[in-house]
């Protein structure tokens, strides 16, 4: 018992020391100037200045304020990329879609310079982080008939949904009607379980729909319930339900077969090739290129010597006189025309018979 009363009393010590020394900290009669503390901690990793900090939030509320002010001075833990936007989507009716979770500082959807039409995404920030947080919680809202996405702006266009299982969750739908709505393909869809994202595809010019659209579920569970399901039947249609990517892998397929790629077709071993043109994708056999041409003697040059030979050259041909001819008269036919005889193909002359 004395030795455990010991143990104890030591333990009460050291912690009644730690408690002394923090009170002492705060009363100013230990401190450390700021260049000394960037000194120190100069050389800790992020993580290891997360945990510190974390600590001592949790600890201290003063410093847990400080961090949560710091933090949300900074726009990137307030902003939020929405996509999946409807192509009528006003900023107006974006920022009314959020309001809910607290007040604005900024939104607007984006739209294309040329054309002045929406593109499908745009862009919310709030004033308090706490509101961006709240917005998190719920990321699906449906704006304009279409089930719009939300994630922070600093993750990127594919935010924080792109989950390795994404791809078995991603559901392409085919053979829809014009007059299915992207509220009416949600609310069908949504009794296989709960929905993350999806909407009909919209022609940007007409805004009419293009006879298919896309749901995406938030469990792999659901998805499979869906396409399983036999009742596949929308607005009086028979319907393709199937995962996106793979019907996304049948149109490049497709794209693939129907171009034409230049194949280089290898000769065989030994095959002569054009004289001067070496080979464009195989080696030839026995003969390597350039190949080296035959060599001759070097020519002596006209011959020279005693006759039949003769180092001169030959003496000209003397010039003839020119003969002279009489004119000849040209003979005229009495009529002005030339005579001329009856001819058959070939320039035969026609024979006739006797009568």
């Amino acid at each position: 018992m004395n030795s455990q009363t010991q143990v104890e009393s030591r333990g009460t010590t050291m912690e009644d020391l730690k408690k002394r020394k923090l009170e002492e900290a705060s009363n100013g009669q230990i401190s450390s100037s700021p260049e000394e503390l960037k000194l120190l901690l100069d050389p800790l990793s992020k993580s290891q200045l997360v945990d510190l900090l974390s600590k001592l939030g949790s600890q201290y509320p003063s410093i847990a304020e400080e961090i949560k002010s710091v933090a949300s001075a900074d726009p990137v833990h307030r902003k939020l990329f929405v996509r999946g936007l409807a192509w009528n989507t006003t900023s107006e009716t974006l920022c009314a879609a959020f309001q809910v979770h607290g007040e604005i500082e900024e939104g607007a959807v984006i739209v294309d310079k040329t054309t002045g039409k929406s593109r499908g995404y745009g862009f919310i920030t709030y004033k308090h982080m706490e509101s961006t947080q709240s917005a998190l919680q719920a990321p699906s809202k449906l704006i304009d008939g279409r089930m719009a996405v939300c994630n922070l702006a600093c993750e990127g266009l594919s935010g924080a949904s792109t989950t390795p299982d994404q791809a078995q969750r991603k559901l392409y739908i085919g053979g829809l009607a014009p007059d299915v709505t992207s509220e009416v393909l949600l609310n069908f869809f949504g009794r296989h379980g709960e929905i993350e994202e999806g909407s009909v595809a919209y022609d940007k010019e007409t805004n009419e729909s293009r006879g298919f659209g896309f749901v995406t579920y938030k469990t792999v569970e659901a998805a499979k319930k869906a396409i399983d399901d036999p009742q596949k039947f929308l607005g009086g249609r028979s319907i393709i339900v199937k995962l996106a990517d793979s019907h996304k892998g049948k149109m490049i397929q497709a794209q693939l077969s129907t171009a034409v790629v230049p194949i280089a077709l290898p000769l065989a071993a030994g095959y002569p090739q054009q004289p001067g043109k070496p080979p464009a994708n195989a080696t030839p056999v026995a003969y390597t290129y350039p190949q080296a041409g035959a060599t001759y003697p070097a020519y002596p040059g006209p011959p020279t010597g005693p006759a039949p030979y003769s180092s001169t050259a030959p003496a000209p041909y003397p010039s003839q006189p020119q003969m002279p001819y009489s004119s000849a008269t040209v003979m005229k036919d009495p009529l002005g025309l030339p005579p001329t005889s009856t001819v058959g193909m070939g320039g035969y002359p026609y024979y006739f018979a006797k009568q």
